[in-house]
């Protein structure tokens, strides 16, 4: 059984490189690599730390190597992809908690080594300690939005808990909450507000009805949020998970 789980676990890490190999590019901008983070929330949540860390470094040498990435590549996922295996384990299971795992790996812990990398080893010039953290940040909070959508829809119907059983890793309950539906639906909003104001930059678009728009995404699905966490704490009408 444990030969088969590790024969199960390898074929997942090598479909999870070659996946994250070949959707990194969407979204990319330098410094950030949105998907990059959705492979190792993922890669975190099924398989664990050390395995969504070699994953991340794996898939950081090849885009290095065959797509000529600077070393952000590496810096900006190899941390993330750890703390979010390593949080999630510590609260027991918590989607939330590789979420921020993610977050403070790559966006705090990873943004402040890619400064000496990129200035003393790439030879890049006009860059401060903080000078990755807003992208960064910005990059983990749609990839990681994003796993932790799709990780609460497969722990709803229980296939999360099935999916570590077979792959050996541990197994935690897979039941959803009230609140952790509520930042579902919210990190759509959030998804939605960055990926414009990112596409704006890309192609410099500036408008105040784009900002509107931009501002307004974000305010409803956090508006949907609280009354969907309203209407199930408080509400008489029984809504599925």
């Amino acid at each position: 059984m444990k030969k088969r789980s590790n024969i199960i676990r390898l074929i997942l890490m090598a479909m999870m490189i070659a996946l994250g190999v070949v959707i990194s590019p969407i979204l990319r901008v330098e410094g950030m690599c949105p998907m990059a983070h959705f492979i190792n929330v993922t890669c975190a949540v099924l398989l664990g730390p050390w395995e969504a860390l070699i994953c991340a470094v794996i898939i950081g040498l090849i885009r290095m190597l065959a797509m000529g990435i600077p070393p952000l590549a590496l810096t900006g996922a190899i941390f993330g992809a750890f703390f979010s295996g390593l949080l999630y384990r510590l609260s027991k299971g918590k989607l939330l908690a590789a979420m921020l795992g993610e977050i403070f790996g790559t966006g705090i812990v990873g943004a402040v080594i890619s400064y000496p990398v990129m200035k003393f080893i790439w030879g890049r010039d006009g860059l401060t300690w903080f000078f990755y953290v807003p992208s960064f940040i910005a990059g983990t909070l749609i990839g990681g939005s994003i796993a932790f959508a799709f990780l609460r829809k497969i722990a709803q119907n229980g296939q999360l808990e099935r999916f570590q059983s077979q792959l050996g890793s541990e197994v935690y309950a897979g039941k959803s909450t009230l609140i952790g539906n509520g930042i579902a639906i919210a990190s759509v909003g959030v998804i939605g507000y960055v990926v414009i104001n990112i596409v704006c930059g890309m192609f410099r678009l500036e408008s105040v009805i784009i900002t509107y728009i931009s501002r307004g995404i974000l305010l409803a699905f956090i508006l949907i949020a609280l009354i969907y966490v309203g209407v199930k704490k408080f509400g008489k009408t029984d809504f599925p998970d």
